[in-house]
């Protein structure tokens, strides 16, 4: 997890992925249904997996989090609460969708606010340390034993999934580059204990991790912590499973950073979502803020299943 540089000052963004091998998942091309939170990406995908000649998309929307417009785009949909496990099962059995997809944020707080059905407690009554892989991996390995397929969350998203390189018009500085690395190195170190993948960094010190809180509120603290101009870096570690809680940059996350007034944002090449880029790319740059993607050694997501 060691991200790649040359014996210069500055780092070589430009390796690309020819020796990489990511990995593949098999599915027909007959339906897909997505599982939808909130934000945009629910809707790259969507649009991407029509652009790719998925037959039948359908989504599953949750009261309160998920946007009316999704489901009007879809051949079929249906809105449901977080906590309705077994409807969620039983609607696409019903609808004979085989391959699902989860994509899109569910606000913390409705964890703690929804009503979890028998189903749902049961699967989440057998786990003895909650996190994101923890709890993720179970209900997957549960919705599988149903019958259904898991793609990877990063299927269909390949306009949004950057090669390495620096995108801005402006590299990040010296001390910055020091500040990456030592920020993705931290990053990947959380990530081995799933607590998260956000990391905030001045000067060689890290002033904040993210945690359940998520990486906008991560940004926060830790530009109020560390003054301007510190370095914000996103990774997801060796062996992420891919099929959830792939790392999402957006206008939101650009827009925290300038309040916080952050000066540079790293994140990993093939490995991350990066939503509305050009919006991001040009915002950072009336800003002066150093965006780069960086080559991590690690697989890429894949883009098909």
């Amino acid at each position: 997890g060691v991200v790649q540089w040359q014996n210069t000052s500055l780092p070589s963004w430009s390796r690309g992925f020819d020796s990489l091998r990511p990995l593949h998942f098999f599915m027909d091309n007959d339906d897909l249904l997505i599982i939808a939170g909130k934000g945009e990406y629910p809707y790259k995908l969507l649009s991407g997996a029509r652009k790719a000649g998925v037959k039948r998309i359908g989504v599953m929307a949750f009261r309160g989090q998920t946007s009316r417009s999704l489901c009007a785009l879809a051949d079929v949909s249906v809105r449901l609460g977080v906590g309705e496990f077994e409807k969620m099962l039983k609607w696409a059995e019903e609808n004979d969708f085989h391959n699902l997809a989860l994509a899109g944020q569910i606000s913390p707080s409705a964890l703690f606010s929804t009503r979890f059905d028998a189903t749902a407690r049961s699967i989440l009554s057998t786990l003895r340390a909650k996190c994101a892989h923890s709890v993720f991996g179970t209900v997957i390995e549960f919705v599988e034993q149903r019958g259904f397929t898991i793609i990877p969350a990063s299927s269909y998203m390949d306009d949004c999934i950057p090669s390495p390189g620096v995108l801005t018009s402006r590299a990040p500085d010296e001390r910055e580059v020091a500040d990456i690395e030592r920020g993705h190195a931290a990053a990947m170190t959380i990530g081995v204990v799933d607590v998260g993948q956000t990391v905030v960094v001045k000067d060689g010190m890290v002033f904040a991790v993210e945690a359940f809180e998520g990486t906008n509120a991560a940004i926060k603290r830790g530009g109020k912590l560390a003054g301007k101009n510190a370095v914000v870096v996103k990774a997801a570690r060796d062996g992420h499973d891919m099929r959830f809680d792939i790392p999402v940059i957006g206008m939101t996350t650009i827009r925290r950073m300038i309040r916080s007034r952050i000066s540079a944002l790293a994140f990993q090449a093939g490995r991350v979502i990066l939503l509305n880029r050009d919006e991001v790319i040009s915002t950072a740059n009336r800003h002066g803020i150093a965006i780069v993607a960086l080559d991590s050694g690690l697989p890429p997501a894949p883009t098909r299943p």
